[in-house]
């Protein structure tokens, strides 16, 4: 099998061969109900981390504590300091509305509210060793194949494919496996998306055309997929700033961050197509 680089986000090194995934019971079709009937004055931003796996996936191995795509809470996409979970709930912009578990595959899910603009996210922490499952899911909502709805207090918010963005955040698994399934769009509706992987524009751009998603944020090279980025696009997008705008507020907190060039970012973080 080839071997593809990829960025080990504490140790910049090259990554090893690939590892093959265990199928989910459930398989990787789209069994999912199809719900549309939700508050379609509210909007939602749908987030699917794949949790960062040694075993599992095709990584240079991070530590062992926060490398285990078992365990969410410490894990360095989700329970670390620049982790979806631990970064958005210090955030002053979202307020955390409940925390869930779903099942063994999606093993946590967060429902944040904007403190300011009438926007939920919904994040779900996928075990990663289901890095294929995730990056289906996503796909099939970015088409609108898959669609659900979520109760929080008095409200039915739309998630999936009834979002009005979604977004993949992980190692780039197709890098290292192939997709046959069928992403095309259904119902006509373009659903805004940012992919924060690994050259995520070259590997997610023959399926995200398909759906006819909107690539608000995506890169064109290696990179750390850390809660910062998203959390900063979303500051713009959320306020009603172009994709440019979201794509400028993500580079501006990768740099500062990552500790490079605004240059350097803003060639690694591309919107559109």
């Amino acid at each position: 099998m080839k071997k593809y680089l990829a960025l080990c986000f504490l140790f910049g090194l090259l990554a090893s061969s690939c590892s093959s995934e265990p199928k989910p019971k459930s398989g990787q079709k789209n069994t999912s109900k199809n719900v549309s009937n939700f508050d379609e004055t509210t909007k939602t931003i749908h987030v699917f981390v794949a949790l960062c796996d040694n075993k599992y996936q095709g990584i240079v191995p991070v530590p062992k504590a926060i490398g285990n795509g078992q365990d969410p809470a410490n894990n360095l996409y989700w329970g670390c300091a620049y982790g979806i979970k631990s970064y958005f709930k210090k955030s002053t912009e979202w307020k955390l509305l409940k925390t869930q578990k779903l099942d063994k595959i999606r093993m946590e899910r967060l429902v944040f509210k904007h403190t300011r603009k009438n926007y939920y996210l919904v994040a779900d922490a996928y075990d990663g060793q289901y890095i294929k499952k995730t990056t289906t899911d996503f796909l099939y909502s970015a088409a609108g194949q898959l669609k659900d709805t979520i109760r929080i207090n008095k409200t039915t918010i739309g998630i999936n494919g009834n979002a009005k963005m979604v977004a993949y955040i992980g190692h780039d698994g197709l890098m290292d496996f192939q997709l046959n399934e069928n992403f095309s769009n259904i119902d006509g509706k373009q659903r805004d998306a940012i992919i924060l992987a690994c050259i995520s524009k070259k590997y997610f751009a023959p399926h995200l055309v398909q759906a006819k998603a909107n690539p608000i944020v995506w890169s064109t090279g290696l990179m750390a997929p850390e809660a910062y980025v998203l959390h900063d696009a979303l500051s713009s997008y959320v306020s009603g700033g172009t994709a440019e705008q979201a794509r400028s507020k993500a580079a501006v907190a990768y740099s500062k961050f990552q500790k490079c060039s605004q240059k350097a970012a803003r060639n690694l973080l591309v919107t559109g197509y």
